[in-house]
């Protein structure tokens, strides 16, 4: 059976957006408490503006994807289940185990996986690969954040 495209889009973007809330179980309980009390650099926006700066990159994360599967390349699509991964994870090692050296390791190899998944959906829709520009940007801000940071603390 073959779903229609409006589905595809919604599941892809249902199941980004489930990874964001995935990374959220271990962030929430500990901004007011531990991330409070780390130093942080200058440049670290405001709390308001990481929920929804992260619900539109996990939109944008599920609209790619869904541009590649349309295509029918879901081989392509293994290298961004790998970074969707990656990007839980990440949230697990910085809130859930206060690991700011073990989560700037993942987001390293986080920045990598989004390289590779944008090279990846290129090849196969270049507006998927578009789609992917601002969540490698905000990716590299979060790497230069977390390595503050781990720096400072």
């Amino acid at each position: 059976m073959k779903l229609p495209d409006w589905a595809r889009l919604g599941i892809m973007v249902l199941v980004c957006e489930l990874a964001g809330i995935a990374g959220s179980v271990f962030t929430v309980p500990v901004i007011s408490g531990w991330y409070a009390g780390l130093t942080k650099s200058a440049l670290t926006p405001p709390g308001w503006v990481f929920g929804p700066a992260w619900i539109t990159l996990y939109f944008l994360m599920g609209v790619a994807a869904y541009l590649v599967w349309r295509k029918g390349e879901v081989r392509a699509l293994y290298v961004f289940w790998a970074q969707l991964t990656v990007n839980v994870l990440w949230s697990y090692f910085f809130f859930g185990m206060h690991n700011p050296a073990l989560a700037l390791i993942d987001i390293v190899l986080l920045w990598a996986l989004i390289l590779w998944a944008i090279a990846a959906f290129a090849k196969i829709s270049r507006s998927a690969a578009y789609v992917l520009i601002p969540y490698i940007a905000w990716v590299s801000f979060a790497a230069y954040l977390n390595y503050s940071i781990w720096m400072l603390n």
